[in-house]
């Protein structure tokens, strides 16, 4: 990145903020950035939180949908509703973030990614997005940054909620869900289904390929918890979801139809112990599963199967000491396999040893962690953390950190047959970052910058075989801002890049230089209305850099009427401008479709 276009987006930083990527509230906890509750106020790292109210406005959106309208982020999918999609969190490859529900970890061991498109946006109650290295903190894989998700719990008084909609594709969308709270004892079950015609995956003329590719999800979700006695609660969660998607292929020049059966689901036991004043235990054991079957018609067998089981087990110990907290961790990871291909190795296991420290007080804030990752396929990795935050009034902070974090080779990089290489190592990465934040009345500015190094990338060489051959740096600007003018809320934030292959100078692949995305939203008694844009520069579709992705700027508008305290009626119009953008190619060149100019209704009931 030229040093004259980061001095010009730093000014950007001091003009009067018009903009906002959204309303902070900073009595708001946040978890995920040190694993234990902070006040966002107190938060060093750079966060995002998506609470409910947000995630309902989406109406039918898909979660990779409201993924691409955070900062840092960019998407890229392989067709519509249900095929596979991806995301690069400041600029970092797919596989270089953690993805937790609940906790626990659910993603593809053979891909070494996760699949989010057969993650429902029905089930999620809140969405927490932590940018920048956290390997010290979740282990391996989490270089560019960890997105957990945490799905719909129970408090209160017993509640039901349910929401229909239907629209273009003939899309239909049904969610329901029962919570509460009785005498200790905690509860929440939540159902969601989707089915869609949805359209064409592949944009070719070519009639083979200009049949509709449908997506139907089923999902269930809940949990259990019962408290005790004051400070001792015990529970069980679940999530389970299965989907089944169409997408177009090619093999030796003929065209056809597959399908593919998905599921994703995770399961744990848990127990909060608040032992002493002093000392809060938690524990938590549980399997996340990540399964996928292929079909077409040249299946004879049955199609592809891939199965990665997951077995993890995380004691952690919080305690409170004179000055600040200590926590000591435990994270224990069993990876199984279970697929058609014939792994030569099909099992590996990780023990993860964590001390972190956490303190704020007067003006200062700070932040040190530091973890032991000893893994059965690639022996040992420490990595690190640190990170200060200092307010220099009561409206303008400052932070700082450093962080190491790693990603271990996946299981299909490894040992598909005349494919892997057991010998490769780990990517590894160092990132600095500093930020400035100012922070008034319904005022909020943040600017980031970020310079990630990462090494022994996985590739191929010039003779087709996988090694450790790139090396990358990223160089980054973020930029949120934030107003709150009357009934109106006004939002942008825009991140400039620089994720360049350090042997070659070129961007990395489907990666931009810039991306943004703006909002706009007016209440006017029960009624609210709203915009959306999200738009990125050029991007390339391969690491030569050759083949071009035009950069883009879609259009969404909302309307919701609450027509009684508990109902509400809501109208969603995407790609109002029909804007015809690719996210990516196949291997022969075609683009995959995006959705057109598309509208959707809904009524949802959700009792206050």
């Amino acid at each position: 990145m030229k040093k004259s276009t980061i001095a010009s987006l730093i000014g950007l930083a001091f003009i009067p903020p018009v903009f906002a990527a959204e309303q902070i509230n900073l009595d708001e906890v946040v978890v995920t950035a040190s694993r234990t509750p902070q006040t966002r106020e107190n938060v060093i790292a750079d966060v995002t939180v998506i609470d409910a109210e947000e995630i309902q406005r989406t109406g039918q959106s898909t979660l990779v949908e409201l993924l691409a309208q955070q900062s840092g982020i960019e998407i890229t999918s392989s067709g519509g509703a249900g095929t596979i999609s991806s995301i690069f969190m400041r600029g970092t490859n797919s596989g270089h973030v953690v993805v937790l529900i609940d906790g626990m970890r659910v993603d593809s061991a053979t891909l070494g990614s996760t699949a989010f498109e057969n993650l429902p946006i029905g089930q999620i109650d809140k969405i927490e997005i932590l940018r920048g290295p956290a390997t010290s903190l979740y282990g391996q894989d989490a270089i560019g940054g960890v997105i957990q998700i945490f799905t719909k719990k129970g408090e209160g008084a017993v509640k039901f909620n349910a929401n229909l909609g239907y629209g273009t594709y003939n899309t239909k969308r049904a969610d329901a869900g029962v919570s509460g709270s009785i005498d200790g004892t905690r509860f929440a079950l939540n159902v969601s289904s989707l089915d869609t015609r949805s359209f064409s995956a592949i944009n070719t003329k070519n009639p083979n390929y200009n049949d509709n590719d449908p997506n139907r999800n089923l999902a269930l979700s809940g949990n259990i918890s019962h408290l005790i006695e004051p400070g001792h609660e015990i529970g069980f969660q679940f999530l389970h979801s299965n989907g089944h998607v169409h997408f177009d292929n090619s093999f030796n020049g003929s065209n056809f139809d597959s399908n593919a059966d998905s599921t994703q689901y995770s399961y744990a036991l848990f127990s909060n112990n608040q032992f002493t004043d002093l000392w809060l235990s938690k524990v938590r054991i549980g399997d996340g599963v990540d399964e996928s079957r292929t079909f077409d018609e040249f299946s004879v067998t049955g199609g592809d199967f891939f199965k990665t089981r997951q077995f993890q087990i995380n004691w952690q110990n919080d305690f409170k000491l004179p000055a600040g907290v200590l926590t000591l961790l435990y994270d224990g990871l069993e990876q199984r396999v279970n697929s058609t291909v014939n792994f030569d190795v099909k099992k590996r296991t990780n023990d993860g040893f964590v001390a972190s420290y956490l303190l704020n007080k007067d003006a200062h804030s700070f932040q040190a962690s530091v973890r032991q990752d000893n893994n059965s396929q690639f022996g040992g990795e420490t990595t690190g953390n640190i990170s200060y935050g200092y307010s220099v009034s009561p409206e303008w902070r400052a932070t700082a950190s450093y962080g190491s974090a790693f990603k271990a080779p996946s299981f299909n990089d490894l040992y598909y047959p005349l494919f892997g290489n057991p010998n490769l190592k780990p990517e590894k990465s160092r990132n600095i970052e500093a930020s400035l934040r100012y922070q008034a009345n319904n005022t909020n500015v943040s600017v980031t910058l970020y310079r990630n190094k990462i090494r022994d990338l996985i590739g191929l060489d010039s003779a087709f075989n996988v090694t450790n051959i790139n090396e990358a740096s990223i160089e980054g600007l973020s930029l949120n801002v934030s107003q709150r003018l009357g009934d109106f809320n006004l939002g942008a934030n825009i991140d400039i890049q620089s994720p360049e292959d350090d042997k070659t100078g070129n961007l990395l692949v489907r990666r931009a230089n810039r991306h943004a995305s703006a909002n706009a939203s007016y209440s006017w008694g029960d009624w609210r209305f709203g915009t959306e844009t999200i738009a990125s520069s050029i991007r390339y579709n391969d690491a030569a850099n050759s083949v071009v992705l035009s950069g883009y700027a879609v259009v969404n508008a909302t309307a919701d009427y609450k027509f009684t305290k508990d109902w509400t009626l809501q109208a969603r119009a995407n790609n109002i401008f029909d804007k015809k953008y690719v996210l990516g190619k196949d291997f022969g060149g075609e683009a995959y479709n995006t959705p057109g100019a598309n509208l959707f209704f809904n009524i949802r009931y959700q009792p206050e």
